[in-house]
């Protein structure tokens, strides 16, 4: 039982001297694959984007971090692998972003608008989603992108 307590111990430990050493780096990670996401708007206009895909906890622990800008069409998406609350912060980020929450079926559960840059306060999806998408602040308002509104990427599967 000790020894299994202390291994649980050193277990806990390494993983919290890991997300300390990736939440306290002071460079971004290199540019992730991309892959292609189409935002479809209840009036039926389409929004491309190139978006890199974050898909491992460590890319998902430093995402936008230490990033001055993201591009205009671009962004980030973190795939959660399954519905669960997502819960983000903006510690080390410098860029303002919006932040695009959605569910499993690709529609817009919720999005948080010009988040605040190096803010600790957590930002939540208000339920389970499948996905964050992170854009450049202001992109949502400016294409009209509204909860509702469809995602279409692989990761998205639509009603029938």
């Amino acid at each position: 039982m000790i020894g299994r307590r202390a291994a649980l111990a050193a277990g806990l430990a390494f993983v919290s001297l890991r997300a300390a050493h990736a939440a306290d780096t002071s460079k971004p990670q290199p540019e992730l694959p991309k892959e292609k996401v189409t935002i479809v708007t209840k009036a039926g206009v389409r929004h491309d984007f190139d978006i890199e895909m974050a898909l491992t906890p460590d890319q998902q622990e430093v995402g936008e971090m230490f990033r001055p800008s993201v591009p205009e069409k671009g962004g980030m998406l973190f795939d959660w692998g399954a519905e669960r609350p997502s819960q983000m912060w903006m510690k080390n980020t410098l860029a303002s972003l919006d932040m695009v929450f959605i569910n499993a079926d690709g529609t817009i559960r919720s999005i948080a608008e010009h988040t605040v840059p190096r803010s600790l306060a957590v930002i939540d999806s208000r339920g389970p989603v499948r996905a964050t998408l992170e854009l450049a602040a202001g992109t949502t308002a400016k294409l009209d992108i509204k909860v509702g509104d469809r995602v279409e990427h692989r990761l998205f599967t639509a009603k029938p």
